[in-house]
């Protein structure tokens, strides 16, 4: 397979995530929960359209939602109290592909977007373009810069921030945390080189930073780690932290507050679970279940949460020809009350 394609058995893994039901930086996730409440939180966010495949969402501190699609290859944005999202970033722009993480950095006005190709690589023609890192400006959506992943075969999935605007990403592939230093031109391989973080194969997915540490969770594995951050910026000992409960298929995941996690997990019949992290240990709160649909990623507004839910199925299961298609439903994320971290 192409090196630059994302693993057809990682959209495989994700996609069963889904069908089993399925950052913010600290300033940034901070800063969201003190908007003003003006703006009534709609119950849901409808992204328009059919076989978009949505697969993660952020927010501003002024309440915007931006969500990020792979099949539409779009980047969408809804208003501060608006239930319906509009395209906002096109497909092309600045060569963004298929689109995975996004996250808005309030701090530097940036919104950072994980952009890949998916699937098999074409039979002709040039190979797609390598697992990027694009960055935006937070306010127009013009391009900023680019940064491909270092390693071969890179998925970038997921985004995280620390307080002194160093930038982490997930490289799922791999099984491998890359690191954009403030300032810096391009990512370095940061941590995971040594297997501490799982296994090829156990999906690398979602990332946060809580403090001087880098969390980060295995959705295969339903395994959670965190890795310090040295005074030099370098990497600690990767360690796992072990919860009260199993996190099962955990994806998409917020800090919230100083010592918690918001986590979308694609077990079961779906869930939206807050993980208060104290050392190496963790307690899992479920706050909502029930996402048939399969969460796979969750941001705050305020102080109501929103779950995206992705049909990953229907990007790995589309219909064979002459097979009548299932009736479509609406994307959407969905709002659920969790207070004040």
């Amino acid at each position: 397979m192409n090196k630059s394609a994302i693993s057809v058995a990682v959209l495989v893994a994700l996609a069963a995530a889904g069908c089993a039901k399925k950052e913010e930086a600290p300033a940034a996730d901070a800063a969201a929960p003190a908007v003003a409440a003006a703006a009534a939180p709609p119950a849901e966010i409808v992204i328009p359209g059919e076989r978009i495949t949505p697969e993660s969402l952020t927010s501003t501190a002024d309440g915007h939602v931006i969500i990020g699609s792979v099949q539409a290859r779009t980047i969408w944005r809804a208003a501060p109290g608006s239930a319906t999202a509009e395209a906002w970033i096109q497909p092309g722009t600045d060569g963004m592909q298929g689109v995975f993480g996004v996250f808005a950095d309030n701090g530097t006005s940036t919104l950072y977007a994980c952009s890949g190709s998916f699937g098999p690589p074409p039979a002709e023609g040039p190979p797609p373009p390598p697992s990027t890192l694009h960055t935006f400006d937070l306010a127009t959506g013009a391009p900023k810069a680019k940064y491909p992943l270092p390693e071969a075969g890179a998925f970038c999935n997921d985004i995280a921030v620390d307080a002194g605007g160093n930038v982490y990403v997930t490289d799922t592939n791999n099984m491998l945390i890359g690191r954009l230093a403030k300032g810096g031109e391009k990512i370095e391989t940061w941590a995971g080189k040594d297997g501490s973080l799982g296994k090829k194969g156990e999906v690398l997915d979602g990332i946060a930073v809580l403090g001087d540490r880098v969390l980060v969770n295995a959705l295969i594995a339903s395994k959670l780690y965190a890795v310090s951050i040295g005074a030099d910026g370098a990497a600690g000992k990767a360690v796992e932290i072990k919860t009260d409960r199993v996190v099962e298929r955990p994806d998409g995941m917020r800090s919230f507050g100083g010592s918690d996690l918001l986590i979308a997990e694609g077990g079961g019949a779906g869930r939206l679970s807050r993980v208060t992290v104290t050392g190496d240990t963790g307690k899992a709160v479920t706050l909502k279940e029930g996402f048939p649909d399969g969460p796979v990623a969750v941001t705050v507004v305020g102080t109501t949460a929103y779950v995206l839910e992705g049909q990953l199925g229907l990007m790995m299961n589309p219909p064979k020809p002459g097979e009548t298609p299932s009736p479509a439903k609406p994307y959407k994320a969905t709002a659920v009350e969790v207070g004040a971290p």
